[in-house]
Protein backbone atom coordinates (compact mmCIF):
# COMPACT_ATOMS: atom_id res chain seq x y z
CA UNK A 1 0.00 0.00 0.00
CA UNK A 2 1.67 3.36 -0.86
CA UNK A 3 1.19 5.79 1.72
CA UNK A 4 4.38 8.72 1.23
CA UNK A 5 4.25 11.62 -1.21
CA UNK A 6 0.12 12.31 -0.34
CA UNK A 7 -0.71 15.17 1.95
CA UNK A 8 -3.59 14.83 3.89
CA UNK A 9 -7.53 15.03 1.73
CA UNK A 10 -9.59 18.04 2.78
CA UNK A 11 -11.95 15.69 3.94
CA UNK A 12 -10.64 14.41 6.27
CA UNK A 13 -9.93 18.32 8.41
CA UNK A 14 -11.70 20.96 6.90
CA UNK A 15 -14.53 21.81 9.05
CA UNK A 16 -17.63 19.76 7.58
CA UNK A 17 -19.95 22.77 7.34
CA UNK A 18 -17.55 24.59 5.05
CA UNK A 19 -16.64 21.09 3.81
CA UNK A 20 -19.85 20.38 2.79
CA UNK A 21 -20.82 23.22 1.22
CA UNK A 22 -17.08 23.64 -0.84
CA UNK A 23 -17.71 19.98 -1.90
CA UNK A 24 -21.82 20.32 -2.47
CA UNK A 25 -22.29 24.08 -3.87
CA UNK A 26 -20.39 23.70 -7.14
CA UNK A 27 -22.32 20.40 -7.99
CA UNK A 28 -25.59 21.87 -6.70
CA UNK A 29 -25.02 25.45 -9.27
CA UNK A 30 -24.43 22.54 -11.77
CA UNK A 31 -27.56 20.87 -11.16
CA UNK A 32 -29.66 23.10 -11.07
CA UNK A 33 -28.13 23.75 -14.54
CA UNK A 34 -28.93 20.36 -15.91
CA UNK A 35 -32.36 20.77 -13.89
CA UNK A 36 -32.77 24.46 -16.29
CA UNK A 37 -31.80 22.45 -19.37
CA UNK A 38 -34.27 19.95 -18.72
CA UNK A 39 -37.47 22.09 -18.22
CA UNK A 40 -35.65 24.31 -21.02
CA UNK A 41 -36.05 21.20 -23.47
CA UNK A 42 -39.70 20.24 -22.55
CA UNK A 43 -40.48 24.12 -22.82
CA UNK A 44 -39.37 24.36 -26.84
CA UNK A 45 -41.26 20.58 -27.21
CA UNK A 46 -44.36 21.84 -26.35
CA UNK A 47 -44.52 24.80 -28.88
CA UNK A 48 -44.45 21.97 -31.06
CA UNK A 49 -47.44 20.22 -30.12
CA UNK A 50 -49.12 18.57 -26.64
CA UNK A 51 -48.37 15.18 -28.73
CA UNK A 52 -44.96 16.12 -29.18
CA UNK A 53 -44.64 16.64 -25.20
CA UNK A 54 -46.14 13.31 -24.30
CA UNK A 55 -43.91 11.14 -26.75
CA UNK A 56 -41.09 13.25 -24.51
CA UNK A 57 -43.20 11.94 -21.04
CA UNK A 58 -43.39 8.65 -22.23
CA UNK A 59 -39.72 8.35 -23.30
CA UNK A 60 -38.61 9.66 -19.69
CA UNK A 61 -38.83 5.60 -18.20
CA UNK A 62 -36.20 4.27 -20.29
CA UNK A 63 -33.79 7.78 -20.56
CA UNK A 64 -34.37 7.36 -16.41
CA UNK A 65 -33.05 3.98 -17.05
CA UNK A 66 -29.80 5.00 -19.10
CA UNK A 67 -29.50 7.75 -16.10
CA UNK A 68 -29.65 4.84 -13.29
CA UNK A 69 -27.43 2.87 -14.61
CA UNK A 70 -24.89 5.36 -15.31
CA UNK A 71 -25.51 7.52 -12.08
CA UNK A 72 -25.57 3.85 -10.07
CA UNK A 73 -22.29 2.80 -11.55
CA UNK A 74 -21.05 6.18 -10.66
CA UNK A 75 -21.90 5.77 -7.06
CA UNK A 76 -19.87 2.41 -6.54
CA UNK A 77 -16.92 3.63 -8.32
CA UNK A 78 -17.59 7.22 -6.16
CA UNK A 79 -17.71 5.36 -2.90
CA UNK A 80 -15.37 2.38 -3.41
CA UNK A 81 -12.72 5.02 -4.78
CA UNK A 82 -13.12 7.55 -1.85
CA UNK A 83 -12.93 4.64 0.84
CA UNK A 84 -9.43 3.87 -1.03
CA UNK A 85 -8.32 7.68 -1.15
CA UNK A 86 -9.14 7.48 2.86
CA UNK A 87 -7.26 5.13 3.53
CA UNK A 88 -4.11 5.84 1.61
CA UNK A 89 -4.43 2.81 -0.81
CA UNK A 90 -3.95 4.89 -3.72
CA UNK A 91 -2.93 1.48 -6.19
CA UNK A 92 -6.47 0.15 -5.43
CA UNK A 93 -7.99 3.83 -5.90
CA UNK A 94 -6.28 3.49 -9.19
CA UNK A 95 -7.69 -0.29 -10.12
CA UNK A 96 -11.39 1.52 -9.34
CA UNK A 97 -10.78 4.04 -11.75
CA UNK A 98 -9.77 2.15 -14.71
CA UNK A 99 -12.72 -0.60 -14.05
CA UNK A 100 -15.08 1.97 -13.88
CA UNK A 101 -14.32 3.28 -17.38
CA UNK A 102 -14.45 0.19 -18.80
CA UNK A 103 -17.83 -0.25 -17.08
CA UNK A 104 -19.13 2.83 -18.92
CA UNK A 105 -18.07 1.62 -22.60
CA UNK A 106 -20.12 -1.54 -21.85
CA UNK A 107 -22.93 0.19 -20.18
CA UNK A 108 -23.16 2.07 -23.82
CA UNK A 109 -22.88 -1.07 -25.82
CA UNK A 110 -26.17 -2.33 -24.08
CA UNK A 111 -28.20 0.99 -24.55
CA UNK A 112 -26.96 1.19 -28.51
CA UNK A 113 -28.28 -2.52 -28.78
CA UNK A 114 -31.56 -1.54 -26.92
CA UNK A 115 -32.14 1.74 -28.69
CA UNK A 116 -31.60 0.17 -32.41
CA UNK A 117 -34.00 -2.80 -31.65
CA UNK A 118 -36.22 -1.71 -28.61
CA UNK A 119 -37.34 1.81 -29.06
CA UNK A 120 -40.30 1.31 -31.31
CA UNK A 121 -41.85 -1.23 -29.30
CA UNK A 122 -41.45 0.20 -26.14
CA UNK A 123 -43.59 3.02 -27.22
CA UNK A 124 -45.97 0.47 -28.95
CA UNK A 125 -46.64 -0.85 -25.71
CA UNK A 126 -47.67 2.76 -24.02
CA UNK A 127 -50.20 4.43 -27.03
CA UNK A 128 -51.14 3.79 -30.36
CA UNK A 129 -51.25 7.39 -31.46
CA UNK A 130 -49.18 7.27 -34.48
CA UNK A 131 -47.87 10.92 -34.06
CA UNK A 132 -46.89 9.99 -30.47
CA UNK A 133 -44.98 6.72 -31.26
CA UNK A 134 -42.97 8.28 -34.46
CA UNK A 135 -42.07 11.45 -32.62
CA UNK A 136 -40.86 9.29 -29.18
CA UNK A 137 -39.23 6.36 -31.48
CA UNK A 138 -36.79 9.10 -33.75
CA UNK A 139 -35.76 10.71 -30.28
CA UNK A 140 -35.38 8.36 -28.39
CA UNK A 141 -33.07 6.33 -30.73
CA UNK A 142 -31.12 9.39 -31.17
CA UNK A 143 -30.54 9.65 -27.27
CA UNK A 144 -30.00 5.65 -27.06
CA UNK A 145 -27.55 5.07 -29.95
CA UNK A 146 -25.39 8.26 -28.61
CA UNK A 147 -25.59 7.65 -25.61
CA UNK A 148 -21.34 7.47 -25.01
CA UNK A 149 -21.24 10.76 -24.04
CA UNK A 150 -23.66 10.31 -20.94
CA UNK A 151 -21.75 7.26 -19.33
CA UNK A 152 -18.47 8.78 -20.06
CA UNK A 153 -19.87 11.96 -18.64
CA UNK A 154 -20.75 10.15 -15.17
CA UNK A 155 -18.06 8.10 -14.82
CA UNK A 156 -15.13 11.30 -15.57
CA UNK A 157 -17.67 13.31 -13.16
CA UNK A 158 -17.33 10.37 -10.43
CA UNK A 159 -13.42 10.45 -10.72
CA UNK A 160 -12.99 14.22 -9.89
CA UNK A 161 -15.84 13.72 -7.15
CA UNK A 162 -13.99 11.04 -5.28
CA UNK A 163 -11.00 13.43 -4.65
CA UNK A 164 -13.33 16.42 -3.70
CA UNK A 165 -12.75 18.51 -7.26
CA UNK A 166 -16.10 19.27 -7.65
CA UNK A 167 -15.58 22.71 -8.98
CA UNK A 168 -14.17 20.92 -12.35
CA UNK A 169 -18.01 19.12 -12.20
CA UNK A 170 -19.56 22.31 -12.23
CA UNK A 171 -17.75 23.16 -16.00
CA UNK A 172 -18.60 20.11 -17.45
CA UNK A 173 -22.35 20.11 -16.36
CA UNK A 174 -22.07 23.79 -17.01
CA UNK A 175 -20.85 23.17 -20.44
CA UNK A 176 -23.05 19.87 -21.43
CA UNK A 177 -26.19 21.94 -20.39
CA UNK A 178 -25.54 25.32 -21.81
CA UNK A 179 -25.29 23.62 -25.19
CA UNK A 180 -28.40 22.09 -24.97
CA UNK A 181 -30.45 25.11 -23.94
CA UNK A 182 -28.89 27.07 -27.01
CA UNK A 183 -29.07 24.14 -29.70
CA UNK A 184 -32.32 23.03 -28.65
CA UNK A 185 -34.49 25.96 -30.07
CA UNK A 186 -31.66 26.30 -33.49
CA UNK A 187 -32.19 22.37 -33.91
CA UNK A 188 -35.92 22.14 -33.09
CA UNK A 189 -37.25 25.64 -35.14
CA UNK A 190 -34.70 26.04 -37.93
CA UNK A 191 -32.81 28.62 -36.60
CA UNK A 192 -29.95 30.17 -38.45
CA UNK A 193 -29.80 27.97 -41.46
CA UNK A 194 -30.25 24.94 -39.88
CA UNK A 195 -32.92 22.55 -40.76
CA UNK A 196 -36.30 22.53 -38.48
CA UNK A 197 -35.86 19.11 -37.09
CA UNK A 198 -38.85 19.25 -34.47
CA UNK A 199 -38.69 16.85 -31.74
CA UNK A 200 -35.12 14.75 -33.57
CA UNK A 201 -33.80 18.20 -33.10
CA UNK A 202 -34.17 18.25 -29.25
CA UNK A 203 -32.68 15.16 -29.10
CA UNK A 204 -29.60 16.13 -30.92
CA UNK A 205 -28.72 19.04 -28.79
CA UNK A 206 -29.14 16.44 -25.68
CA UNK A 207 -26.65 14.28 -27.07
CA UNK A 208 -24.23 16.60 -28.56
CA UNK A 209 -24.06 18.80 -24.80
CA UNK A 210 -23.22 15.18 -23.10
CA UNK A 211 -20.65 14.72 -25.42
CA UNK A 212 -18.85 17.73 -25.25
CA UNK A 213 -19.12 17.57 -21.35
CA UNK A 214 -17.77 13.83 -21.71
CA UNK A 215 -14.92 15.46 -24.09
CA UNK A 216 -14.26 18.02 -21.20
CA UNK A 217 -14.27 15.73 -18.33
CA UNK A 218 -11.51 13.58 -19.77
CA UNK A 219 -9.15 16.42 -20.77
CA UNK A 220 -9.51 17.56 -16.73
CA UNK A 221 -9.21 14.06 -15.45
CA UNK A 222 -5.77 14.07 -17.05
CA UNK A 223 -4.65 17.08 -16.53
CA UNK A 224 -5.53 18.01 -13.50
CA UNK A 225 -6.50 15.26 -11.32
CA UNK A 226 -3.72 14.13 -10.13
CA UNK A 227 -4.62 11.62 -7.11
CA UNK A 228 -5.83 9.03 -9.84
CA UNK A 229 -4.05 7.17 -12.53
CA UNK A 230 -5.87 6.01 -15.76
CA UNK A 231 -3.85 3.49 -17.42
CA UNK A 232 -5.05 2.73 -20.82
CA UNK A 233 -2.11 0.59 -22.18
CA UNK A 234 -1.97 -3.05 -20.81
CA UNK A 235 -5.22 -2.57 -19.02
CA UNK A 236 -6.94 -5.71 -17.53
CA UNK A 237 -10.47 -6.05 -16.27
CA UNK A 238 -10.24 -6.74 -12.87
CA UNK A 239 -13.19 -8.76 -11.94
CA UNK A 240 -13.00 -8.44 -8.11
CA UNK A 241 -12.95 -4.76 -8.17
CA UNK A 242 -16.09 -4.78 -10.61
CA UNK A 243 -17.70 -6.90 -7.96
CA UNK A 244 -16.69 -4.28 -5.45
CA UNK A 245 -18.35 -1.52 -7.40
CA UNK A 246 -21.54 -3.04 -8.43
CA UNK A 247 -21.34 -4.31 -4.81
CA UNK A 248 -22.68 -1.08 -3.91
CA UNK A 249 -23.71 0.29 -7.72
CA UNK A 250 -25.79 -2.30 -8.16
CA UNK A 251 -28.79 -1.44 -5.76
CA UNK A 252 -28.32 1.97 -6.55
CA UNK A 253 -28.70 0.99 -10.60
CA UNK A 254 -31.94 -1.10 -9.72
CA UNK A 255 -33.27 1.49 -7.39
CA UNK A 256 -32.94 4.31 -10.24
CA UNK A 257 -34.98 1.54 -12.24
CA UNK A 258 -37.29 1.11 -10.14
CA UNK A 259 -38.12 4.17 -10.65
CA UNK A 260 -38.03 4.07 -14.48
CA UNK A 261 -40.94 0.89 -13.65
CA UNK A 262 -42.65 3.54 -11.92
CA UNK A 263 -43.18 6.52 -14.15
CA UNK A 264 -44.10 3.23 -17.01
CA UNK A 265 -46.79 2.04 -14.68
CA UNK A 266 -47.94 5.52 -13.91
CA UNK A 267 -48.17 6.66 -17.36
CA UNK A 268 -50.01 3.44 -18.04
CA UNK A 269 -52.67 4.31 -15.26
CA UNK A 270 -53.58 7.69 -16.15
CA UNK A 271 -53.14 7.40 -19.61
CA UNK A 272 -56.93 5.39 -19.48
CA UNK A 273 -57.95 9.06 -17.95
CA UNK A 274 -56.27 11.02 -20.86
CA UNK A 275 -53.04 11.71 -22.71
CA UNK A 276 -52.66 15.02 -21.14
CA UNK A 277 -52.38 13.32 -18.10
CA UNK A 278 -49.44 12.14 -19.03
CA UNK A 279 -48.06 14.87 -20.42
CA UNK A 280 -48.58 16.73 -17.10
CA UNK A 281 -47.11 13.81 -15.28
CA UNK A 282 -43.93 14.34 -17.81
CA UNK A 283 -43.70 18.46 -16.82
CA UNK A 284 -44.17 17.58 -12.93
CA UNK A 285 -40.93 15.26 -13.31
CA UNK A 286 -39.31 18.24 -15.52
CA UNK A 287 -40.11 20.73 -12.40
CA UNK A 288 -39.48 18.58 -9.57
CA UNK A 289 -35.99 18.15 -10.95
CA UNK A 290 -35.32 21.87 -9.73
CA UNK A 291 -36.15 20.66 -5.98
CA UNK A 292 -34.23 17.30 -6.78
CA UNK A 293 -31.56 17.47 -8.37
CA UNK A 294 -29.80 20.60 -5.80
CA UNK A 295 -30.38 18.13 -3.09
CA UNK A 296 -28.63 15.54 -5.05
CA UNK A 297 -26.09 17.93 -5.54
CA UNK A 298 -25.58 17.81 -1.70
CA UNK A 299 -25.71 14.23 -1.88
CA UNK A 300 -22.81 14.19 -4.30
CA UNK A 301 -20.85 16.56 -2.08
CA UNK A 302 -21.62 14.57 1.00
CA UNK A 303 -20.91 10.77 -0.08
CA UNK A 304 -17.37 11.04 -0.39
CA UNK A 305 -16.88 12.97 2.65
CA UNK A 306 -18.78 10.06 4.41
CA UNK A 307 -16.88 7.71 2.55
CA UNK A 308 -13.62 9.12 3.24
CA UNK A 309 -14.15 9.59 7.27
CA UNK A 310 -15.66 6.24 7.12
CA UNK A 311 -12.01 5.08 5.94
CA UNK A 312 -10.47 7.33 8.56
CA UNK A 313 -12.12 5.55 10.54
CA UNK A 314 -13.52 8.88 11.79
CA UNK A 315 -17.05 8.82 13.51
CA UNK A 316 -17.80 12.46 14.72
CA UNK A 317 -17.15 13.82 11.44
CA UNK A 318 -19.73 11.21 9.75
CA UNK A 319 -22.56 12.10 12.29
CA UNK A 320 -21.92 15.72 11.69
CA UNK A 321 -21.70 15.21 7.83
CA UNK A 322 -25.36 13.56 8.25
CA UNK A 323 -26.83 16.03 10.16
CA UNK A 324 -25.36 19.13 8.65
CA UNK A 325 -26.97 17.45 5.11
CA UNK A 326 -30.06 16.67 6.50
CA UNK A 327 -30.88 20.21 7.51
CA UNK A 328 -29.96 21.93 4.31
CA UNK A 329 -32.43 18.88 2.19
CA UNK A 330 -35.01 19.30 4.16
CA UNK A 331 -34.92 23.23 3.32
CA UNK A 332 -34.16 22.89 -0.34
CA UNK A 333 -37.45 20.65 -0.46
CA UNK A 334 -39.51 23.44 1.96
CA UNK A 335 -38.71 26.05 -0.80
CA UNK A 336 -39.53 23.56 -3.65
CA UNK A 337 -43.11 22.84 -1.61
CA UNK A 338 -44.06 26.31 -1.61
CA UNK A 339 -42.88 27.50 -5.43
CA UNK A 340 -45.38 24.57 -6.36
CA UNK A 341 -48.00 25.47 -3.93
CA UNK A 342 -48.24 29.01 -4.96
CA UNK A 343 -47.36 28.99 -8.39
CA UNK A 344 -48.52 26.21 -10.65
CA UNK A 345 -50.70 27.32 -13.39
CA UNK A 346 -47.72 30.23 -14.40
CA UNK A 347 -45.37 27.70 -14.20
CA UNK A 348 -48.21 25.03 -16.49
CA UNK A 349 -48.27 27.87 -18.63
CA UNK A 350 -44.87 28.28 -19.50
CA UNK A 351 -45.71 24.65 -21.42
CA UNK A 352 -48.10 25.97 -24.16
CA UNK A 353 -50.68 24.51 -21.40
CA UNK A 354 -54.21 24.07 -22.86
CA UNK A 355 -57.05 24.88 -20.34
CA UNK A 356 -57.44 20.73 -20.44
CA UNK A 357 -53.23 21.05 -18.69
CA UNK A 358 -54.37 23.57 -16.28
CA UNK A 359 -57.32 22.14 -15.17
CA UNK A 360 -55.91 18.47 -14.84
CA UNK A 361 -52.21 19.94 -14.21
CA UNK A 362 -52.57 22.88 -11.00
CA UNK A 363 -54.22 19.58 -8.36
CA UNK A 364 -51.71 17.71 -9.61
CA UNK A 365 -48.50 19.80 -8.51
CA UNK A 366 -50.15 20.87 -5.81
CA UNK A 367 -50.87 17.35 -4.07
CA UNK A 368 -47.23 15.27 -5.53
CA UNK A 369 -45.01 18.30 -3.94
CA UNK A 370 -46.88 17.88 -0.57
CA UNK A 371 -44.32 14.96 -1.04
CA UNK A 372 -41.30 16.92 -0.70
CA UNK A 373 -42.02 17.55 3.00
CA UNK A 374 -40.87 13.93 3.50
CA UNK A 375 -38.39 13.20 0.55
CA UNK A 376 -35.66 15.53 1.80
CA UNK A 377 -34.77 13.22 4.80
CA UNK A 378 -35.04 10.11 2.93
CA UNK A 379 -32.52 10.97 -0.01
CA UNK A 380 -29.93 11.84 2.46
CA UNK A 381 -30.56 8.76 4.55
CA UNK A 382 -30.56 6.83 1.06
CA UNK A 383 -26.83 7.87 0.10
CA UNK A 384 -25.46 7.42 3.84
CA UNK A 385 -26.81 3.70 3.29
CA UNK A 386 -24.67 3.57 -0.08
CA UNK A 387 -21.93 5.59 0.97
CA UNK A 388 -21.47 2.97 4.09
CA UNK A 389 -21.51 0.34 1.18
CA UNK A 390 -25.47 -0.50 2.30
CA UNK A 391 -26.70 0.07 -0.89
CA UNK A 392 -29.10 -2.85 -0.43
CA UNK A 393 -30.88 -0.55 2.44
CA UNK A 394 -31.56 1.86 -0.22
CA UNK A 395 -32.80 -0.73 -2.42
CA UNK A 396 -35.17 -1.71 0.01
CA UNK A 397 -36.45 1.44 0.87
CA UNK A 398 -36.88 2.62 -2.93
CA UNK A 399 -38.29 -0.70 -3.93
CA UNK A 400 -41.23 -0.50 -1.01
CA UNK A 401 -42.09 2.95 -1.71
CA UNK A 402 -42.40 3.29 -5.27
CA UNK A 403 -43.43 -0.62 -6.04
CA UNK A 404 -45.18 -1.76 -2.96
CA UNK A 405 -47.04 1.62 -1.48
CA UNK A 406 -46.89 4.47 -4.76
CA UNK A 407 -47.74 2.67 -7.63
CA UNK A 408 -50.77 -0.33 -6.05
CA UNK A 409 -51.87 3.22 -3.96
CA UNK A 410 -51.96 5.16 -7.60
CA UNK A 411 -54.43 2.17 -8.99
CA UNK A 412 -56.81 1.76 -6.37
CA UNK A 413 -57.08 5.42 -6.63
CA UNK A 414 -57.89 5.38 -10.13
CA UNK A 415 -60.79 2.90 -9.43
CA UNK A 416 -62.61 5.84 -8.09
CA UNK A 417 -62.60 7.40 -11.41
CA UNK A 418 -61.28 10.57 -9.85
CA UNK A 419 -57.88 11.47 -11.45
CA UNK A 420 -57.12 14.21 -8.72
CA UNK A 421 -56.84 11.69 -6.30
CA UNK A 422 -54.50 9.76 -8.02
CA UNK A 423 -52.05 12.05 -7.51
CA UNK A 424 -52.18 11.23 -3.21
CA UNK A 425 -50.07 8.46 -4.07
CA UNK A 426 -47.03 10.02 -3.84
CA UNK A 427 -47.25 11.96 -0.43
CA UNK A 428 -48.70 8.75 0.81
CA UNK A 429 -45.61 6.56 -0.54
CA UNK A 430 -43.26 9.04 1.10
CA UNK A 431 -44.95 9.21 4.15
CA UNK A 432 -43.98 5.56 4.59
CA UNK A 433 -40.70 5.89 3.35
CA UNK A 434 -39.59 7.96 6.24
CA UNK A 435 -40.96 5.10 8.52
CA UNK A 436 -38.75 2.51 6.51
CA UNK A 437 -35.47 4.92 6.34
CA UNK A 438 -35.20 5.90 10.01
CA UNK A 439 -35.51 1.60 10.73
CA UNK A 440 -32.86 1.62 8.14
CA UNK A 441 -30.28 4.06 9.60
CA UNK A 442 -30.38 2.63 13.26
CA UNK A 443 -29.87 -0.30 11.59
CA UNK A 444 -26.13 0.84 10.23
CA UNK A 445 -25.98 2.82 12.89
CA UNK A 446 -25.42 0.29 14.87
CA UNK A 447 -23.47 -2.02 12.60
CA UNK A 448 -21.17 0.36 10.85
CA UNK A 449 -21.23 3.49 12.70
CA UNK A 450 -21.25 2.88 16.77
CA UNK A 451 -18.24 0.58 16.24
CA UNK A 452 -16.27 2.80 15.47
CA UNK A 453 -16.12 4.20 19.39
CA UNK A 454 -14.91 1.12 20.35
CA UNK A 455 -11.99 1.40 16.87
CA UNK A 456 -11.12 4.80 18.87
CA UNK A 457 -10.94 3.85 22.31
CA UNK A 458 -8.44 1.11 21.72
CA UNK A 459 -6.38 3.79 19.91
CA UNK A 460 -6.41 5.20 22.35
CA UNK A 461 -5.68 3.21 24.71
CA UNK A 462 -2.20 2.01 22.88
CA UNK A 463 -1.50 5.40 22.20
CA UNK A 464 -1.28 5.57 25.70
CA UNK A 465 0.67 2.53 26.70
CA UNK A 466 3.08 3.75 23.73
CA UNK A 467 3.45 7.17 25.64
CA UNK A 468 3.90 5.23 29.14
CA UNK A 469 6.55 2.88 27.67
CA UNK A 470 8.36 5.88 26.29
CA UNK A 471 8.34 7.64 29.07
CA UNK A 472 9.83 4.75 31.35
CA UNK A 473 12.21 4.40 28.78
CA UNK A 474 13.28 7.89 29.02
CA UNK A 475 13.30 7.38 32.66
Amino acid sequence: METSNYNENKMGVMPINKLLITMSLPMIISMLVQALYNVVDSIFVSQISENALTAVSLAFPLQNFMIAVGSGTGVGINALLSKFLGEKNFNEANKVANNGIFLAIISYLLFLLIGIFGVRFFFECQTNVVEIIDGGYYYLLICTVCSFGLFGQFVFERLMQSTGKTLYIMLTQGLGAITNIILDPILIFGLFGFPKMGITGAALATVIGQILAMTLAIYLNFTKNHEIKIKIKGFKPDLKTIKKIYSVGIPSIIMGSISSVMTFGMNKIIIVFTSTATAVFGIYFKLQSFVFMPVFGLNNGMVPIVSYNYGARNKDRIIKTIKISIVYAVGMMLIGLCVLQIFPKQILNLFNASNELIIIGVPALKTISLSFIFAGFCVILGSVFQSLGNGVLSLIVSAFRQLVVLLPSAYLLSKTGNLNLVWFAFPISEMASVFLSYIGFRYVYKKEIKPLDDEYEIKSLNNKKEVSINNEANI
